[in-house]
């Protein structure tokens, strides 16, 4: 029997998903701290049965994203030699993002991001999360967001 074992890298941006608040934070009149990927707890949970690279690559609310920052998010996905990759995303600027991104060619890229923190449990982060984890490995290559239940193309979701 042979076992074929996937590899999904994830690529972690800020947003929502990651957010921490811990008390008596002061951090640029914002009561929140991004620091640790969040997915990696709800991978942890899961126990996946595939492979996984985690890149850290910036930990920023989504609405703070400037056109530089995502020509870096499109220099970190265009330069990782995986073709399948799920970038975590503030809700807020996801769409803008990935239509950055839609130049990328052989490559299935989902973004997927979240309403509350990941540490708010009982909210959407983990079911975002395996939306993304089923579609990365799923569908043909190209640039899709798994958020709320849906799964568009990146136009779709600019749309």
């Amino acid at each position: 029997m042979i076992y074929i074992v996937i590899k999904i890298t994830f690529i972690q941006t800020g947003g929502t998903i990651d957010k921490d608040y811990p008390q008596y934070l002061s951090d640029h009149g914002y009561a929140f701290k991004i620091q640790e990927p969040a997915v990696l707890d709800t991978l942890e949970r899961i126990k996946p049965m595939f492979e996984i690279e985690m890149v850290r690559h910036m930990q920023k609310d989504s609405l703070d994203i400037t056109e530089e920052d995502k020509q870096g998010i499109l220099q970190v996905v265009e330069e990782n030699k995986n073709n399948k990759i799920i970038i975590t995303h503030g809700t807020d600027t996801i769409g803008l993002t990935a239509e950055v991104l839609s130049v990328v060619k052989n490559k299935t890229i989902v973004l997927t991001g979240a309403m509350m923190p990941e540490k708010f449990r009982e909210y959407d982060a983990d079911f975002n999360v395996g939306m993304a984890v089923g579609a990365v490995q799923k569908l043909p290559a190209g640039v899709y967001v798994a958020l709320h239940g849906e799964l568009k193309t990146g136009q779709e979701f600019l749309g």
